[in-house]
């Protein structure tokens, strides 16, 4: 099948499908029993990135369960510092920890040089994905934007109101123009050996910019967004791009028309009939199920995904959640809104 075939291709070119594609952020995790037992065989969680034959088996493992419209490869966003040559962890009960990086002079120790040498085995398991993939699936490639890769860089962990990295934004705003420059850069290069090795779609991820005000929002999530555009697009021009600006709010519309992204993933907080009407004449709009929802199930998950079908299936439209997958959600209720979605 040829890309451009796709639902999902389809749906990001602006076409109103009758039936929406859909696949789920963090659709392959720890919800299901299958990855829980492929991730005891890995020593540490980067590792489990770095090796192919488990993320490339990892990533498939929603594919045979739910039968998705696409698949998003296995990795992390927080693969870009470790690859500069910041010491990450992820420990668990924790999450993610990393060295803090609070000075010029630690930020100018990064290295940006060996970068795609060390994300090799990533590019590796596109390869295979392209291949082993159903070729009716859409195969996602990712990075974090680099505001929230760089609070992740600064703060040493997620989870916080990112005020160490809000500080230094609005104190020294040109040296913290430095670590922004250095990820976007290094998030350009990525994103096009992604795309070279099988990435069909690639998606921004944002996690943090719900944390900013308005003017800072413009200058640290909008135009670094549509640097990181406007550098994938002068190799793969017609390579759509999904932006999630996680809490951006009324901005949103903004930030689809300064960034030229394709598509914008919304969180569950948007109002669905708002983003009809201000988004999805801009983009093809993603989202936007609570996924709490999801764990929750029942008659309440039914109506919330019937509603947002209804609401946003009348424009290009591409059936997720407003965040990833939590553990705990049952593998049945992923089933319930796959049957939800597609029944006609």
């Amino acid at each position: 099948m040829k890309t451009e075939d796709k639902t999902l291709i389809r749906a990001l070119h602006g076409e109103t499908l009758e039936t929406p594609p859909i696949w789920l952020m963090r659709q392959a995790g720890r919800y299901l029993p299958e990855y829980r037992e492929t991730r005891k065989t890995a020593e540490n969680f980067l590792k489990f990135c770095y090796t192919p034959d488990l993320a490339v088996e990892v990533t498939l493992q929603p594919i045979r369960r739910y039968d998705f419209d696409a698949s998003i490869m296995f990795c992390d966003i927080l693969v870009i510092p470790d690859a500069l040559g910041q010491d990450v962890a992820f420990r668990e009960g924790e999450g993610p920890v990393l060295d803090p990086i609070r000075s010029v002079e630690a930020l100018r120790k990064l290295n940006s040089g060996g970068v795609l040498d060390h994300l090799a085995p990533v590019f590796e398991v596109l390869r295979r994905l392209k291949v082993e993939l159903p070729e009716d699936k859409t195969l996602i490639g990712f990075a974090g934007s680099p505001w929230t890769v760089a609070i992740y860089m600064i703060e040493g962990r997620g989870g916080t109101d990112g005020e160490t990295a809000r500080r230094w934004a609005y104190q020294e705003p040109e040296t913290f123009s430095e670590i922004i420059d250095l990820l976007v850069d290094a998030t350009i290069e990525y994103l096009n050996t992604q795309i070279e090795n099988g990435a069909e779609v690639i998606q921004l991820f944002d996690s943090w910019s719900g944390l900013l005000a308005e003017e800072p929002f413009r200058r640290w999530v909008i135009e670094p967004t549509r640097r990181i555009i406007e550098g994938v697009r002068a190799k793969n021009v017609n390579t759509p791009i999904i932006g999630f600006p996680r809490g951006s709010g009324l901005m949103a519309p903004e930030f689809v028309r300064k960034t030229g992204v394709t598509g914008i993933s919304l969180d569950a907080n948007v109002p669905l009939e708002w983003a009809r009407d201000n988004i999805q004449p801009l983009a093809t709009v993603q989202g936007n199920l609570d996924n709490q929802l999801l764990v929750a199930g029942g008659d309440a998950l039914d109506e919330a995904v019937l509603r947002i079908k209804k609401t946003l299936g009348g424009g290009p439209f591409i059936f997720n959640l407003g965040h990833g997958i939590v553990p705990q959600t049952p593998p049945e209720n992923v089933a319930r809104i796959v049957e939800l979605i597609r029944q006609p």
